[in-house]
């Protein structure tokens, strides 16, 4: 346990400052900020958007839109591809591998890495609703935050089913990025599947394609209306996924030969 806890700040201390660091911060306030910039310069519609019962669940909603479709599928594909790239970009997978740690370490201490870098972004992305929502209130008086609570177990339920939604392509990102030196691979692969999951979105079995779980969650959270969502308990399809994918990755991992 020691030496996992040990590699796994090693390999989090080598995303400061990386590309993917940066990206996790930029993507997390990008769409809050937009929000905020829409709300301000159409004042005379606040007074009656902030009156609303459901005010904090239509904040939620309009955040997660375009971050649902395409943002955050995106950001993972291109954060998880570079994480997994790090050492081939840096050529020091022979160094990595001479160190006293077990190969499961190395490969769970940066599945679990990436893993920490998504929560990182819920968190950034959360605190940007919040602030799409407070900024306008502080800047125009005649305007304020709702009196109700804040419902916190909405925003948490519905982070953890988007979370869930999104390991899958944590897996295979991170699979195909273990296998290939070419960071252009992983990236291709993921954009292809994004691009195949907005057509799949639309098909009886669309949930075969991992990379639509976060679509069919928006639709399912929003009105339900909005498209065609699986019957099926697709949560739990995007959790076998990823044990299925990560398991795969790790068995592949461990026999490769060339692992430099």
């Amino acid at each position: 346990m020691k030496q996992y806890l040990y590699s796994l700040e090693s390999e989090w201390i080598k995303t400061r400052r990386s590309t993917a660091s940066w990206l996790v911060i930029a993507g997390g306030f990008f769409i809050p900020l937009i929000v905020i910039s829409m709300r301000l310069l159409k004042p005379a519609s606040l007074a009656s958007v902030y009156k609303a019962a459901d005010f904090w669940e239509r904040t939620f909603v309009q955040n997660w839109q375009v971050m649902a479709f395409f943002l955050l599928p995106m950001g993972i594909i291109l954060a998880a591809s570079l994480i997994t790239q790090l050492e081939y970009r840096n050529n020091t997978w022979k160094q990595l591998h001479t160190t006293p740690q077990k190969f499961s370490t190395v490969f769970f201490a940066k599945l679990s890495v990436i893993i920490l870098m998504m929560l990182q972004f819920f968190v950034f992305f959360n605190i940007g609703i919040y602030l799409s929502a407070a900024v306008p209130a502080w800047i125009y008086r005649d305007i304020s935050l709702p009196a109700n609570s804040f419902p916190y177990l909405f925003f948490l339920q519905k982070n953890a089913i988007f979370f869930v939604d999104c390991l899958p392509i944590i897996a295979i990102q991170y699979l195909v990025g273990l296998q290939f030196k070419n960071f252009l691979v992983p990236l291709g692969v993921g954009i292809g599947l994004l691009v195949a999951a907005s057509f799949a979105v639309s098909w009886e079995y669309g949930y075969m394609v991992p990379y639509t779980y976060s679509l069919f969650n928006f639709f399912e959270m929003s009105s339900g209306k909005q498209g065609i969502y699986p019957a099926v308990n697709f949560h739990l399809v995007a959790a076998g996924y990823f044990v299925t994918c990560t398991i795969a990755s790790y068995i592949l991992y461990i026999n490769k030969k060339d692992k430099c």
